[in-house]
């Protein structure tokens, strides 16, 4: 593994800080991009703090850093007495246990005094037998009055509902939060914890000391304790790196093993993070009967081992997607894209919240005059065939998924012969003239392949590309009428050169590019052009699945989010999902409706991705899949039926009239019946109409299997 994170990219000897080739700033030797300044850790951090800090492990979607499991857990009928009658019964259960203490301990003395004749005891001083046999039993009937009336009075749940708290908050002090500014836990905690005591062992002993000199002053953060950690563990397992990443600690410290970007911040964030478990805060479980009891008052969060499984969240616009969901996320991974741990791809409209372009490497916007960037149409294939099935999946609107396989055959007949010809693939004008069969192209096509040497071999595919010409039923002429919403002149060198355009074009973004800790941002044109907002956001997701799932280097996370996923999930991309678990990789995908996608998607998606997530709002036939997949659970279910009073003989009978004419209704019997009955853990109904604005319902699943039951959780705790 190189300092930056990553393995296998490349021969000799590697420099300290890299970038991918694409970048303009890497082909002239520099590190990172020149459009924005490096940022640098926000203030002082307690390095030691933040590492001394408690934290719970193990638990799926619980935010372990300062968690303090609940020492015990309440019965759901205890919990659901209300307070007023809770004290009512231990306070009459108190009196009635004074009264029998006070007037039933002498009265059971007598008795005992007439069996066993306890008058005749001697009785002289404090220690005599008579006063001991008082003393004990005056004790024994205390504990026996306690255990009785206490049961009864329930006090050992006052005791834990008012008096521990109550206690709790006279003598315990409030524990600064971890990982903050400086002086918040400093001093007890500097000498707890050794962050580099895996590189003393190692023999670092210069560059340990310039760390524990730079962490006293709270100038390491802990983006930088986690690259440099993960430097150190590639060292591991490669010593061969051992000179040079000592010469790179010894000579800049914490931002030694730098990201590309040689950032080492955010400029500021928005969420809560805890890099060190890789988990961002996203709000709080819920304290209620149905949340399963481990997760009860800690806060979500959500991290690499249960986004690798990928996450379907769906909600109606407002609900809070993009800014309690989304954007943290997105925060997330590009902090430890920084860390040199991930990468991360976030797909969304031009006008979407997902942070600043700051907060990224590489922003690609088509249609903006402004972008520095453009996207390699075929950048995620490592063949031609490859390639050209991705675009043309992507080019097909979703009505004409059934043309799918004769679309790529087509695409792949010209795409191929092109590559052998020209040596580069070919751009969006020159396929569009192959597709449609300009015999002006073809002659150009021939003749090149001709020599190259290479017409023979691709003679095949020309003659049948050349029969399907001026067919009713030719793909290419669909498929070239689909490319002239991406041939505008606004989007002149976003994408892949005709041979008229080269050397005029923006540097193109290839999906190849996983591989290193990257942040970039798709911004799609969908007020502008909104159909070819459809077709790149199909490419784009449809390249990372791609991508992700054929990496040789799986060291980095690999996260693809997006904002709106209604056209970008076709069949490819459910299928790759399932594939991407293996791959180190996962998506965040955010719908509005599940009726925005083919009826036939809908359930293959729910059962390829791992965590789903319900927004207040959603409508019941989305509910219902929901509902479906997280199962029914088996609850106790009371029936009370009230009868007319007809027992007893005739003075009891009057008795029960002359009260019903005063209580001006006829006396009733009460029968109560319990049953084990079979009901939905969170119904379709309760997930349309009784889910609280801010809330929203969520179960996990980890790469490795584990499962979260549904959470009710308040995302803006």
């Amino acid at each position: 593994m190189g300092l930056d994170g990553t393995y296998g990219q490349r021969t000799g000897p590697e420099p300290p800080v890299s970038a991918p080739p694409f970048l303009p700033e890497a082909r002239d030797g520099h590190p990172g991009r020149s459009r924005h300044r490096p940022a640098q850790p926000q203030g002082p951090f307690d390095l030691f703090g933040w590492l001394a800090g408690p934290r719970t492990e193990g638990v799926p979607g619980l935010f372990g850093l300062g968690h303090v499991p609940r020492r015990q857990e309440v019965a759901a009928d205890t919990a659901a007495i209300p307070g007023r009658v809770l004290l009512a019964r231990a306070a009459l259960n108190l009196v009635v246990a004074w009264l029998a203490f006070r007037y039933g301990g002498p009265l059971v003395f007598d008795v005992l005094n007439w069996v066993f004749h306890l008058d005749h005891l001697r009785a002289d001083g404090l220690t005599s037998p008579y006063v001991l046999v008082q003393a004990l039993l005056q004790i024994a009937m205390l504990i026996v009055d306690v255990w009785i009336f206490g049961r009864m009075g329930r006090w050992p749940e006052v005791w834990r509902r008012y008096v521990t708290p109550a206690l709790g908050r006279l003598v315990t002090q409030e524990r600064p939060v971890a990982g903050g500014a400086a002086g918040e836990g400093a001093g007890g905690a500097a000498h707890a914890v050794d962050p580099w005591a895996e590189m003393r062992v190692g023999g670092q002993r210069t560059g340990t000391e310039r760390l524990d000199e730079e962490a006293r002053r709270g100038a390491v953060g802990d983006v930088d304790y986690v690259r440099i950690r993960r430097a150190w563990q590639g060292v591991l397992a490669d010593p061969g790196r051992l000179p040079q990443f000592a010469d790179e600690v010894g000579a800049r410290g914490a931002a030694a093993c730098g990201h590309p970007s040689a950032e080492r911040d955010l400029v500021q964030r928005y969420a809560r993070h805890d890099l060190l478990a890789r988990q961002v805060r996203l709000g709080s479980v819920q304290d209620v009967p149905k949340n399963p009891a481990t997760h009860r008052g800690g806060g979500f969060a959500l991290d690499p081992s249960l986004l690798g499984t990928s996450l379907l969240a769906v909600g109606p616009a407002g609900t809070g997607k993009t800014g309690l969901l989304v954007r943290p996320v997105v925060e997330a991974l590009c902090l430890q894209a920084l860390a040199n741990t991930a990468c991360v791809v976030a797909v969304g409209a031009a006008d979407a919240d997902l942070g600043p372009d700051a907060l990224y490497d590489v922003v690609i916007a088509p249609g903006d005059p402004e972008s520095a960037y453009g996207l390699d149409l075929y950048g995620a294939a490592h063949s031609s065939d490859e390639a050209a099935a991705r675009l043309a999946d992507a080019l097909l609107p979703d009505e004409l998924a059934l043309r799918a396989e004769g679309a790529r055959t087509t695409v792949q007949q010209v795409v191929g012969p092109f590559l052998a010809a020209h040596d580069r693939y070919p751009g969006v004008q020159e396929l569009r003239d192959l597709l449609l069969g300009e015999p002006e192209a073809w002659a150009a096509l021939r003749t090149a392949l001709s020599d190259t040497g290479r017409l023979e071999a691709h003679r095949h595919d020309l003659q049948q590309r050349e029969r399907q010409h001026g067919r009713a039923d030719d793909p290419g002429t669909l498929l070239a009428d689909r490319l002239t919403l991406l041939d505008r002149p606004a989007f002149a060198g976003c994408f892949n050169p005709s041979a008229h355009e080269l050397g005029r074009e923006k540097p193109p973004f290839a999906m190849r590019a996983l591989d290193h800790p990257l942040r970039v941002r798709v911004k799609l044109p969908e007020h502008s052009h909104p159909e070819a907002a459809r077709m790149l956001a199909r490419l784009v997701v449809g390249q990372f699945v791609q991508a992700a799932a054929g990496r040789r280097d799986r060291s980095l996370f690999a996260g693809l989010v997006v904002d709106d996923a209604s056209a970008a999930v076709d069949s490819h991309t459910v299928r790759g999902l399932q594939r991407m678990r293996g791959a180190n990789a996962g998506a965040l995908l955010a719908l509005r409706s599940l009726a925005d996608l083919p009826e036939a998607l809908r359930a293959p998606l729910f059962g390829a991705v791992g965590c789903r997530m319900a927004f207040p709002g959603i409508a019941p036939w989305d509910g219902r899949l929901f509902a479906e997949a997280w199962g029914t659970v088996w609850v106790q279910e009371k029936a009370v039926t009230q009868t007319p009073d007809t027992s007893g003989g005739l003075l009891r009978r009057s008795v029960r009239a002359f009260r019903g004419l005063l209580a001006g209704a006829p006396v009733q019997t009460e029968s109560v019946t319990t049953r084990s009955v079979e009901r939905q853990l969170w119904s379709s109904s309760d997930l349309a109409h009784a889910l609280p604005s801010g809330h929203a319902v969520v179960s996990l699943t980890t790469v490795d299997g584990a499962q979260v039951p549904p959470l009710l959780v308040d995302l803006r705790g």
